[in-house]
């Protein structure tokens, strides 16, 4: 064989090598990725016939085949090294773009396979017939519907839409760092740096998309008690940001806040951190190592000069200006004997001391997120659930806002339904003020994290309150409904208690209403009852897919999308809804959709299309 194509080959070989070796790859498409590198290794056993060949030069169209298996073999590199180390918050924002990667190099690697010339290149028939096979699972996998991570994407989709950036946020916050592993400090350290890599590549990119990823960066590394990194932060360190040829040492970052160190100290475990940055980590409550989360014996901080005088002469030597040394910030007195007494006056005679001492433990529960279990262990989430039935409307307002904020932490979750809170929630919901049922939806939707408590919020008759709030409730209101609802709806028996309620009436006025920018919310919500059988009987009305129709010929792309799913739910379902929507005119819509729609509106556009000319509904 001559030394080109040996050398195609080994490429190949490479490939298959390398990807073999990545040990994971991120959650979001961690399946895809195992996918992908199974069926690249199916095509070892033809490679390696190939590799033994002993006769001459191999025939144009082998060559040719080989180098097209090589450009699929360089793509599928790419992207499965993209998912191993790329931004993790990248990943899961563009998951649907990432996942029409992964189906586009499928499509070129059927068409390349398809192509294949067995007789030319000599492949023995036992080979051949695991080639055949692999194009007949590629085919397959075409026609496939995937499964959305509805829950993952309501998360997204919440944290992107809400703008009154209230506590609800945060405990989605919370959830997705956890989902996405980003809570630990050297998580976070090396998101910054994969986000680094991907603004400076710009990699297609908008500078909204960028901000977005930055933003979302910026909360978990709040709840980790980092500092915020800004956009021309993230793009370069501030002090090399004129020399962007620099690479800067690692061992010369910060751990926490990933510049340059002016004032480099060790902790008790060993490992140096920038003064200002691990004092704000202490000032925050944290006794812990960042890097390694040892506790630490003790909290001094002793100056590394030997690692300063390096700092100063690789920056001496590369004209490189430190920043001027930021004045160490005071440690701020613990605020646990002040929280220790307003709980107790929680439990006053007067109304008054009540009130105020539940405002300030709100406002405190609000502020500082490290004061939520110092709030809890000092006893007060039973007198909080006492407080919940006094007539004073402003100390339910209070008492319902506290019990949202301290829901956050996960242990809380469970304390506060453990103490019987959730039907006296239910019950302000019902009768409360319209900005406590807002705080009672937003609570309910904090609790309803837990499985456990989805259940008993559903059997304790929470459903129909909340539905009540999405059909008459503020714009907040209803956004707070939404929310719960669609958390609550996870639990299959709670689906049929918000059918039953009326759910579907007041979803098909969001769809309806532009004005309220719900009409994405509403379709997942739908989308999610669909799996029940009076669902889709309640959802499938010629009204409906009319409105379907409307969103997915006038929608935004996110409307098409979202309305494209919910359609084809209910076509596979029964064809008879396929052919209202034929009637509505949607086959040209569709078309349209499958050439010029987001990743995954194309995909369900397809299958719908080729679904509608299985049934030999159109020609």
């Amino acid at each position: 064989m001559a030394e080109e194509e040996g050398d195609v080959v080994k490429v190949l070989f490479n490939v298959i090598e390398f990807v073999g070796s990545l040990p994971n790859y991120q959650w979001m498409q961690r399946k895809e990725c195992f996918n992908l590198v199974r069926r690249i290794k199916q095509l070892v056993p033809m490679l390696e016939e190939v590799r033994e060949l002993e006769t001459g030069p191999l025939p144009a169209e082998a060559e040719a085949f080989l180098g097209n298996l090589k450009k699929v073999f360089v793509l599928a590199k790419k992207l499965l090294r993209c998912c191993h180390d790329g931004s993790k918050i990248y990943l899961a924002l563009e998951s649907e773009a990432v996942m029409g990667r992964f189906h586009a190099i499928y499509e070129k690697l059927l068409q390349v396979l398809d192509g294949m010339p067995y007789d030319e290149i000599g492949i023995s028939d036992e080979v051949k017939e695991q080639v055949e096979l692999m194009c007949l699972q590629l085919k397959r996998s075409r026609k496939r519907t995937d499964s959305q991570d509805i829950e993952f994407a309501m998360d997204m989709m919440v944290v992107f839409s809400k703008k009154d950036g209230r506590n609800a946020d945060s405990a989605i916050l919370e959830r997705l760092a956890k989902r996405m592993d980003l809570c630990t400090i050297p998580d976070l350290g090396a998101e910054t740096f994969a986000i680094k890599r991907l603004v400076n590549e710009r990699s297609g990119l908008s500078s909204e998309t960028i901000q977005q990823i930055i933003d979302v960066l910026n909360k978990f590394r709040q709840i980790a008690g980092m500092e915020e990194t800004g956009l021309d932060d993230v793009t370069l360190p501030k002090t090399v940001e004129k020399c962007p040829c620099l690479l800067v040492p690692n061992d010369f970052l910060c751990p926490i806040s990933l510049d340059i160190m002016v004032d480099p100290v060790i902790v008790a475990t060993g490992q140096t951190y920038e003064r200002s940055s691990i004092q704000k980590w202490f000032d925050s409550n944290h006794q812990t190592c960042p890097k390694t989360q040892q506790i630490l014996d003790h909290l001094s901080l002793a100056p590394n000069y030997a690692l300063r005088n390096l700092i100063l002469q690789w920056c001496e030597k590369n004209n490189v200006d430190l920043p001027k040394k930021e004045a160490c910030a005071s440690t701020e007195i613990s605020n646990k004997e002040e929280i220790s007494l307003l709980v107790q006056k929680l439990s006053s005679n007067q109304l008054d001391v009540q009130r105020k001492a539940v405002m300030n433990i709100r406002l405190i529960s609000k502020e500082n997120p490290d004061c939520r279990n110092t709030i809890a262990n000092n006893g007060a989430i039973p007198p909080l659930v006492h407080l919940l039935s006094y007539p004073d409307s402003k100390i339910q307002e209070h008492t319902v806002t506290t019990l949202l904020n301290l829901s956050i932490d996960e242990g809380n979750k469970r304390l506060i339904a453990k103490e019987g809170a959730i039907p006296a929630i239910i019950e302000v919901l019902q009768k409360g003020t319209m900005e406590a049922r807002e705080n009672s939806a937003a609570a309910l939707f904090s609790l309803s994290m837990l499985n456990e408590n989805r259940e008993m919020v559903g059997s304790l008759n929470g459903i129909r309150p909340l539905v009540d709030l999405l059909k008459n409730g503020t714009i907040r209101g209803k956004k707070d409904a939404a929310t719960a609802l669609f958390n609550l709806s996870l639990n299959h028996a709670n689906k049929a208690r918000a059918l039953e309620a009326g759910i579907v009436t007041p979803l098909l006025q969001l769809i309806s209403d532009k004005q309220l920018g719900m009409i994405d919310e509403a379709l997942s919500i739908l989308q999610l009852l669909l799996s029940h059988p009076e669902g889709r009987n309640s959802i499938g009305q010629m009204s409906v897919i009319e409105k379907l129709v409307t969103l997915i010929r006038e929608g935004t792309p996110k409307n098409k999308e979202c309305a494209t799913s919910v359609l084809l739910e209910l076509a596979l379902s029964n064809s008879s809804y396929m052919l209202a929507a034929l009637q509505f005119g949607v086959y040209e819509h569709l078309v349209e959709i499958a050439k010029n729609g987001t990743n995954r509106a194309k995909r369900k556009a397809n299958t719908l299309l080729q679904h509608m000319r299985k049934c030999e509904h159109i020609p």
